[in-house]
């Protein structure tokens, strides 16, 4: 691990590399961090480095982001403590510049952004919630987040979600001055009790930790109390009353704001029609505490991933069938992607004008039980099945911009819900707040033995079950290394092997599973 303190030392080695194609690291994740460092910032880094080549941690205490009443001097500061943790989870470069290196006056807000270039957000973005107390933080936020994105130069950068308002406002931000960087959200890690981790947590005492814990008590009321009356008038209302009636027996938390807005736009709403954030600020003590959680008027959404050969394919589509989900068959849109490039004439090896055509393009699914797929108002259902796209889907599925527009036209087939798709990355990546995650799995000898079987019934009787069993453990291995769209299992995924199980049970069992999470919650 390399640590940096100034931005020379930084750029000088993140430009070796890039100018190494052998050991270039095809991606780059950031965790920007003002260090003190816990298990969330643990599980920013883990899922960095699940996702890059090379993760770097930045150590940061940002002047821009104190008022002159906030607590900047006292901020926990313990770079030797947060080197060794780094070091322990396989941070590959720590950046810990000063105030002064990264072209800051070692001052609060009000006066250091006389002395400095700032980036300002919109204002509806800052004006609410924690802004509303805090008028320069978030401008302090986006300066040091543009400026970090800058030197950088990552692939992805990594937030918690439990800033969800600082999460917004950066994705607003990084979309509007179109930098070249994907922001992702990551989970809110909890206590026991329930208490979001935060590195002010340490501030508070044993028995006001165990008091904090009433706030997350009372948004877990409160998204009860929308599961339960989400299509009844003032729905906002009923739950606003849920969460300060639970707050209620605990009077040394002081309530700050209790807000529901939109989870991207921040804007208040007056009804939930497809996601909302329910959020809330309270101090304990002199310590100020935030925490939230989502509130989603939606269908649910099952995301089935695994290995080559475990038969997702076909459970995925028998899943859809018997709950009446849309079954989002991510590989039909490879495919009609691909049809498009090859009709436009485009050389499959031009990813620039592939990006330009594929950026472009609109995906959808009509007809009976949705199986005809459509590109841009066109029906190419039969003409994806061509010998000629099957031999070239592979090369355009591979590309980098290839895969980032289809996983967002994805996503956007999830905000409705109500869809069941499978893949290699589905609940990790594509749908991470699935309701369903399943892992199907099958061992290397059960998965050769139907690969096999396949292969006799299509006429190929020239190879071994030993043959087979070699090229699966490859495509394993290939699968869990890809620098896009890697294998992998979601940590709340339930796995289930499909050794000696028919195709019906292996289905049977994700129904029963679907039903039993969600069972009258939608």
């Amino acid at each position: 691990m390399r640590l940096f303190t100034t931005i020379a030392g930084l750029h000088c080695y993140l430009n070796l590399l890039r100018n190494e194609p052998q050991k270039y690291p095809y991606t780059i994740g950031l965790v920007p961090t003002m260090g003190a460092l816990h298990e969330g910032h643990l599980s920013l880094i883990k899922r960095a480095r699940e996702e890059n080549k090379i993760t770097v941690v930045s150590i940061f205490v940002n002047p821009l982001q104190f008022a002159p009443s906030e607590d900047f001097q006292k901020y926990p500061r313990q770079l030797q403590i947060d080197k060794k943790f780094c070091e322990q989870e396989g941070v590959d470069v720590i950046f810990a510049p000063t105030p002064e290196t990264i072209g800051m006056e070692n001052e609060l807000s009000t006066n250091a952004q006389n002395y400095t270039t700032t980036v300002v957000p919109p204002s509806h973005t800052t004006s609410i919630m924690c802004g509303a107390s805090r008028p320069n933080f978030f401008q302090g936020v986006a300066t040091i987040v543009t400026k970090l994105l800058n030197l950088v130069q990552p692939n992805n950068a990594y937030f918690g979600q439990k800033d969800a308002q600082q999460l917004a406002i950066i994705k607003q931000l990084v979309k509007d001055l179109s930098l070249p960087v994907n922001i992702i959200s990551c989970p809110i890690i909890r206590e026991a009790s329930g208490l979001a981790l935060s590195s002010r947590n340490q501030y508070l005492t044993p028995e006001q930790k165990h008091q904090a814990s009433i706030l997350y008590t009372s948004l877990c009321h409160g998204k009860q109390i929308f599961l339960e009356n989400r299509n009844t008038p003032n729905i906002i209302k009923k739950v606003k009353n849920a969460v300060k009636e639970k707050l209620t027996p605990q009077p040394t938390v002081k309530l700050e704001y209790l807000e529901i807005v939109h989870p991207e736009t921040l804007q208040p709403l007056e009804n939930i029609q497809n996601i909302a954030l329910l959020a809330i600020a309270a101090y304990l003590g002199s310590c100020r505490l935030i925490d939230n959680i989502l509130l989603r008027n939606r269908q649910p959404i099952i995301a089935i991933d695994g290995p080559a050969g475990a038969g997702k394919s076909t459970v995925t589509k028998l899943v859809g069938q018997n709950l009446g989900l849309l079954y989002l068959d991510t590989g039909a849109m490879y495919r009609a992607v691909t049809w498009m490039v090859l009709q436009a004439g485009i050389p499959l090896e031009d990813q620039a004008q592939v990006a330009e055509l594929v950026s472009q393009c609109q995906i959808g699914f009509n007809g009976p039980e949705n199986r005809h797929v459509m590109i841009n108002g066109q029906d190419v259902t039969e003409a994806i099945r061509s010998r000629e796209v099957t031999n070239h889907v592979s090369a355009i599925a591979a590309q980098p911009t290839v895969r980032y527009f289809m996983v967002k036209q994805q996503q956007q087939f999830g905000t409705k819900g109500g869809i069941v798709a499978e893949g290699r990355d589905i609940g990790t990546h594509v749908f991470p707040n699935s309701e369903v995650k399943i892992f199907l799995t099958a061992s290397v000898t059960e998965r050769s033995r139907r690969r096999l079987l396949e292969l006799h019934q299509k006429g190929q009787t020239n190879i071994s079950l030993e043959e087979v069993e070699k090229e699966i453990i490859h495509r394993d291995q290939k699968d869990s290394n890809r620098e896009i769209s890697p294998l992998r299992k979601a940590s709340d995924a339930i796995e289930i092997s499909t050794d000696g199980l028919s195709i019906a049970e292996v289905t049977q069992k994700i129904v029963d599973i679907y039903q039993k999470t969600c069972a009258g919650k939608y």
